[in-house]
């Protein structure tokens, strides 16, 4: 079953961590509160769908300092800013990290949860893409040493004669080797297997000489 999705609100003023939690919770939304980068880092990102509530000034590590440390270390999870003392440059540099949105205290419900459903989509999107390239990936791994280098061939849309000259093969055995991998990768056609190889990002084998 798909994990429930998260939201993490990290702001120090305790009335406002509450009140967004409370939010959220009115509309069917898990909910953690955390006080400060230190905590969030402690806590680390939920293992599921997850979008974050950021506030911009925190004490110790700022809100940007997260953004920039999660980023170095590869963590994606969705950031939404919000900030009562927000200026131009605080809010081009939250955009430049990728930050999806940055709110100015007060701002509406509605506002807010916009925001919220939109970076929880966005992750959603994400968890289903890495299922699906774990999945192909398995696949793959199905696959023998000598029917991944004939699917290298394959994608690469050679024939099977010139693949059986380049493997010191039969075309025959070329056949059967393309057959199991078509059956082992669940790909109905060519430019499907193909599309697969794009996404698994496989090395492009070139044949001595090419």
């Amino acid at each position: 079953m798909d994990e429930e999705p998260t939201v993490i609100v990290v702001d120090d003023d305790v009335d406002i961590r509450e009140a967004l939690v409370g939010l959220l919770r009115s509309v069917g939304l898990k909910a953690k509160a955390l006080a400060s980068v230190s905590e969030f880092l402690e806590h680390g990102r939920p293992t599921g769908p997850a979008c974050l509530v950021l506030d911009v000034r925190l004490p110790g590590r700022s809100g940007l300092d997260l953004q920039r440390e999660l980023a170095k270390s590869n963590i994606f999870v969705p950031i939404i800013f919000v900030t009562g003392y927000g200026d131009i440059p605080m809010t081009v540099q939250a955009m430049k990290g990728g930050a999806i949105e940055f709110l100015t205290k007060p701002f509406r419900d509605q506002e807010i949860l916009d925001a919220i459903q939109k970076g929880l989509a966005l992750d959603r999107a994400r968890f289903d893409d890495e299922k699906a390239i774990a999945a192909l990936r398995a696949r793959f791994e199905s696959l023998s040493s000598r029917e991944r280098e004939v699917m290298a061939h394959v994608v690469r849309g050679r024939l099977n004669k010139l693949i059986a000259a380049d493997l010191g093969i039969s075309e025959i055995t070329v056949k059967v080797h393309r057959s199991n991998v078509m059956r082992k990768m669940q790909a109905s056609s060519l430019p499907e297997l193909t599309r697969m190889a794009d996404r698994l990002c496989l090395p492009d084998r070139k044949p001595t000489g090419e």
